[in-house]
């Protein structure tokens, strides 16, 4: 199921995958591509099924990051300065939009790369909630050897998955680093031996994160991302008020009824 030009959606229950679908051009991410993958996203919410979401890349590679021929449209030529700015500014907050979009989701998003994840891949990569990779996987913010600076997500969410001096690292040498030092710094949870096998250890992850409540999964990503930036008493402050609105809850009375009848609980998200 798809309907989209470049993008696939594979629905399951419960776990739905969205690919990156343009593998004669390294998945490089079209105009498109940025304006259906938060479509994608909505699909897969909107299903009513789905717990959990993988994003992989069909062919060699995750994703090479934006396509060049896209990035260089998004300047105008013949305008004043002034319009200019305005116009660039726009079209960042849009592209920006497209990996806001997975980090908002109440869904929990699992990035399964394999290949090249440059550039904006990094910014997609860092908007899901869980990484793992394929031992061939290459990771780079290649913005910084283009005479860019990441302006998609990157440098605001990389820091609090690997720390600023590995973000710095990433970021001011736009280096190559292979998956081995993606495990070694935390950027992702495991590497595996092939695209085949990764994607399979995604579906695992996302499969064990999926049987629990949707409405905890949503609670547990929501105040990881609301720790940011915050003191303790703020963030405890924060989950204090998230679980006076959700504690009581429909999934809690079946955790409890399943957990005294010896069976599997079944959530509803209620």
């Amino acid at each position: 199921m798809s309907g989209f030009a470049h993008i696939e959606v594979e629905s399951g229950e419960p776990v739905a995958t969205i690919w990156l679908n343009r593998p004669e051009k390294l998945n490089a991410m079209s105009e498109d591509m940025w304006a259906d993958l938060p479509a994608a996203v909505e699909q897969v919410e909107s299903d009513g099924t789905t717990r959990a979401v993988v994003i992989a890349g069909r062919g060699p590679a995750f994703t090479a990051g934006i396509d060049v021929t896209f990035l260089a449209g998004l300047t105008p030529r013949g305008e004043s300065q002034a319009a200019t700015a305005r116009i660039i500014h726009e079209a960042v907050l849009r592209l920006q939009g497209t990996f806001n979009r997975i980090a908002g989701s109440p869904l929990p998003f699992i990035a399964a790369v394999h290949g090249y994840c440059l550039g904006a891949g990094m910014s997609l990569v860092t908007a899901c909630d869980l990484r793992v990779a394929s031992s061939d996987a290459v990771f780079s913010i290649r913005e910084t050897k283009m005479g860019l600076t990441a302006d998609v997500g990157v440098l605001q969410r990389l820091p609090s998955i690997v720390g600023d001096a590995v973000t710095a690292e990433m970021a001011l040498t736009g280096d190559d680093f292979d998956a081995d030092w993606a495990l070694r710094n935390g950027l992702v949870s495991s590497v595996h031996e092939d695209a085949e096998s990764t994607l399979a250890a995604a579906h695992d992850l996302a499969g064990r994160i999926a049987v629990n409540s949707p409405l905890v999964i949503e609670g547990i990503k929501r105040m990881i991302q609301a720790n940011r930036g915050r003191s303790l008493s703020e963030a405890l402050e924060t989950m204090a008020q998230w679980n006076s609105a959700r504690l009581v809850s429909n999934d809690l009375t079946e955790a409890l009824d399943a957990f005294f009848s010896k069976r599997p609980p079944r959530y509803t998200g209620t």
